[in-house]
């Protein structure tokens, strides 16, 4: 008698997602700029549309400029592959492993992964950020938003959830990126490289968000100490922010202002570096490799570069696999941190993990909040 095929372990790969058609624009931004968990706009139901609405147009034309739409579902797929190939050879007791994409604003969405999972027989299932470092506006809204569609489409039972929640640090990690900067500074000559300055940017995040004690700061300042730690700090380096919009203040030094500082400066050579970004998308194409290249010039930087990024890198691929293997090995629900709500959280849903397959401390909320904050997803 044939032993009976094992259910599949479903992992989600979490991310906002990226046009991948003109005709996506303005429903991204619409979604985008309506969604309270990312951005808080005063009227957001007025003035989200009508940003979305006045940036439509702008934005299709950078879409247009780096091929029509995003890459960001394509690496996300090709990365996933990887992962769940390494999985499988890595962990036997726990395969077949199944990736499943799940954006915020643009398909596949969270209801398309869950459905796709039932489909495909999936109990155990892991809920796995995109982002290295945690933010309440990524990571935290995108499982937010993966608990209640579990709701819409009436799967909040049918799996056992755990969450990677966090990986700023982890040495597979930091050594792929460590990579990445290599290549990037092969691209100077020896003369050139020697003076070159390494500029990290990630994406910036509204002030009112980080005030609440949002962790991620932190941790990206943690992967940039770690990659110049084992680049052996050959280089200055510098940390700045990107893709601010909206009318509200917003985490800084901006690169923007960064860039034109350093050309005032008479800094030459600069490699800007995606620490926040493990996948080409329009901050990289455009925003860094377009806009920030235009403007580096003018300020006089001569030789302005940047880092490839992680897209189907094999050292990252087996970094994703065993981020997954020890995640799993560990049996837990998440990291001892992710329960930790921010001192300022106003959102009585953050920290949630539905029907989770271990125990976990959740902490700054109270036994009462939590029953009902349950009822509701």
């Amino acid at each position: 008698m044939s032993a009976s095929p094992q259910s599949p372990t479903g992992i989600v790969m979490m991310n906002l997602g990226g046009p991948k058609t003109l005709d996506e624009v303005g429903p991204f931004l619409l979604k985008l700029f309506e969604d309270r968990e990312i951005i808080q706009l005063p009227a957001q139901r007025v003035l989200g549309p009508y940003l979305a609405r006045r940036r439509t147009k702008s934005v299709q034309q950078k879409y247009d400029e780096i091929g029509g739409g995003s890459p960001i579902l394509a690496w996300t797929e090709e990365q996933g592959r990887g992962m769940c190939e390494r999985l499988d050879r890595l962990s036997p007791a726990t395969a077949p492993h199944r990736f499943y994409v799940a954006f915020r604003y643009v398909a596949p969405f969270s209801e398309d992964a869950l459905r796709a999972m039932k489909r495909d027989g999936v109990r155990r299932a892991v809920a796995f950020t995109q982002y290295p470092q945690f933010s309440c506006s990524t990571t935290g809204s995108s499982l937010n938003e993966l608990w209640r569609a579990a709701k819409r489409v009436g799967l909040q039972r049918d799996f056992d959830w755990s969450v990677i929640d966090r990986w700023p640090t982890h040495p597979r990690f930091i050594e792929a990126m460590a990579e990445t900067v290599e290549a990037g500074l092969a691209g100077f000559s020896d003369a050139d490289r020697e003076d070159a300055l390494i500029l990290f940017s990630a994406h910036s995040l509204p002030l009112g968000v980080i005030n609440r004690g949002d962790a991620y700061p932190a941790e990206v300042g943690a992967s940039v100490h770690e990659v110049m730690k084992r680049l052996g700090y050959r280089h200055e380096y510098l940390l700045s922010y990107q893709s601010d919009v909206g009318p509200v203040p917003w985490l800084g030094p901006s690169t923007e202002t960064v860039l034109e500082e350093l050309g005032k400066k008479k800094r030459r050579n600069v490699l800007v570096v995606g620490i926040a970004f493990t996948s080409d998308h329009i901050e990289t194409l455009h925003e860094l490799d377009i806009e920030y290249g235009e403007l580096a010039r003018h300020a006089g930087i001569a030789n302005f570069r940047r880092a490839p990024a992680l897209n189907g890198s094999p050292l990252f691929q087996d970094a994703l696999a065993e981020i997954v293997l020890e995640h799993l090995g560990r049996g837990e629900a998440c990291s001892p941190q992710y329960g930790l709500r921010c001192p300022g959280c106003v959102n009585p849903q953050c920290r949630n993990i539905l029907n989770p397959v271990a125990p976990y401390r959740r902490t700054n909320v109270s036994p009462a909040a939590t029953r009902a904050e349950f009822q509701k997803v």
